[in-house]
């Protein structure tokens, strides 16, 4: 196959990493019954401080439909916190890391009947074939672990747009490196079998995607928790608690800590993938235990319930 310019189908194919690196399903402990809202305000000793909202990582059209009165909520910040900021130089620098960059090819380290399959598997993806030749194997796995993507406008994506055309400041709350540390060091024994998983059930995944999406417009951040936990319940012992420990509870730390520091500023509007929320390890509790007092928030889609004014502050969570 010819080399395809950089502008089509790398291009998309950076889409599709960053969509599944923000969607990589992760163990999380039960939320309690109170904590399964998917938005929140954000208050400190009774002052307005900020929003957090758990996102799904999805182009689907009702989770980009937001209503006026969350618009008027997102523009009220001086700060839009998400995971890391999609822009220009991360995504430039994203192509270093799904690629071996010494010559290795990615048949010399999964074998010829496995580089077949993941050829037929990702024929839908539009990738080319020698950009797949030169693809890591975390990379391969993480590409057919969402659907292919039409637009590449996910709900991140859309909500960032948002609030940067509203004059908010967009930050990352962990840099591109730190993200991607748990798939880089991730024991290659780990990285084939769940390779071999993505191969298996690739054909499913657009189901899977759509069942998480419905718990996500429910507002059923327990359901979410739970269809994650399924996935990974699928694998080994020995890598759930990978994903666990690296990939939610170490990178919830980051996280808190560089919002933390934000917030003692400005007031902050902070999207994370919503599995980051609950669990004694989530977001919600991290705020709670440094002070902040949470309160939750109807869902912010024009097709539900409005959000609450933006003009008075929330009540107090104790």
């Amino acid at each position: 196959m010819n080399q395809t310019p950089f502008r089509i189908d790398p291009f998309r194919m950076i889409l599709i990493m960053l969509v599944a690196m923000f969607s990589m399903p992760g163990a999380v402990q039960s939320a309690p019954i109170d904590d399964t809202a998917i938005f929140w305000a954000i208050t400190r000793n009774g002052e307005p401080a900020g929003y957090l909202l758990g996102t799904i990582h999805s182009e689907d059209p009702r989770v980009l439909d937001f209503s006026e009165v969350f618009s008027e909520i997102l523009g009220s910040n001086q700060i839009f916190a998400m995971e890391m900021v999609p822009d220009l130089p991360t995504l430039q620098q994203l192509t270093g890391f799904m690629q071996y960059q010494d010559g290795t090819t990615l048949e010399s380290r999964i074998g010829s009947e496995r580089y077949a399959k993941l050829l037929s598997a990702l024929a839908s993806y539009r990738v080319p074939e020698d950009w797949i030749a030169r693809m890591k194997v975390w990379a391969a796995m993480m590409t057919l672990s969402v659907p292919p993507p039409e637009t590449g406008f996910f709900m991140d994506f859309s909500l960032s747009l948002r609030a940067a055309g509203a004059g908010l400041r967009v930050v990352g709350l962990e840099s591109l490196e730190q993200q991607l540390a748990f798939l880089e060091d991730m024991p290659m024994e780990q990285q084939l079998a769940l390779l071999d998983q993505a191969l298996a059930e690739y054909e499913k995944v657009a189901e899977l995607h759509e069942q998480m999406v419905s718990s996500y417009l429910d507002g059923d951040l327990q359901a979410l928790s739970s269809q994650a936990e399924d996935q990974l319940g699928e694998l080994g012992e020995e890598a759930r608690q990978y994903f666990l420990y690296q990939g939610i509870e170490l990178r919830n730390r980051r996280m808190i800590d560089s919002l933390l520091l934000i917030l003692e500023t400005d007031r902050v509007f902070t999207a994370v993938g919503a599995l980051h929320l609950p669990g004694k390890t989530g977001l919600i509790q991290l705020l709670r235990d440094r002070g902040y007092d949470l309160q939750p928030l109807p869902l912010p889609f024009s097709a539900g319930t409005p959000a609450s004014d933006p003009g008075s502050a929330p009540p107090q969570r104790n």
